[in-house]
């Protein structure tokens, strides 16, 4: 099958297949005579693969190593342990990160619920006005935690 046809099946763009290739992480697939690409029903269970290890947000270097392994049955499976224990500790600190992010968000529309939640002109946008002091290097409702850090 063309590269199109690829993407198709797959549900991704001719670019995502050519970057993973570039990547070295899609197998390279035979030329026709025409110099168009063949890909084969490996390269789309291969692209299928890459594109569910993407969608767990693990790093093209993980998925390389996944290939790897797989390529290579007689290796220690131990690695991906490793490698799926890694990505929850990865995955558990941007929850916190988003906890964090939601609780300044929160902070923000405090401001606009305490003036009436979109009553007013952006000129008075309690909202605005926090975000340009932030800009300015000064403490913003949002940030009120760090004071001082």
């Amino acid at each position: 099958m063309r590269i199109g046809e690829l993407a198709k099946q797959s549900g991704c763009d001719v670019e995502t297949v050519r970057f993973y290739e570039r990547e070295r992480l899609l197998d390279a697939p035979a030329r026709e005579a025409n110099g168009y690409r063949c890909y084969t029903e490996a390269h789309l269970v291969q692209l299928n693969f890459i594109r569910h290890c993407r969608s767990l947000d693990m790093s093209l270097a993980d998925v390389a190593q996944l290939l790897g392994l797989m390529d290579n049955p007689a290796a220690d499976g131990a690695g991906v342990d490793a490698l799926v224990q890694q990505q929850i500790a990865r995955v558990r600190m941007r929850l916190t990160s988003l906890k964090a992010l939601e609780k300044q968000l929160l902070a923000l529309q405090s401001r606009c619920a305490a003036h009436g939640h979109g009553e007013h002109l952006a000129s008075e946008c309690p909202v605005l006005h926090e975000l340009v002091v932030a800009a300015k290097g000064e403490a913003c409702a949002c940030h009120a935690d760090r004071q001082g850090a």
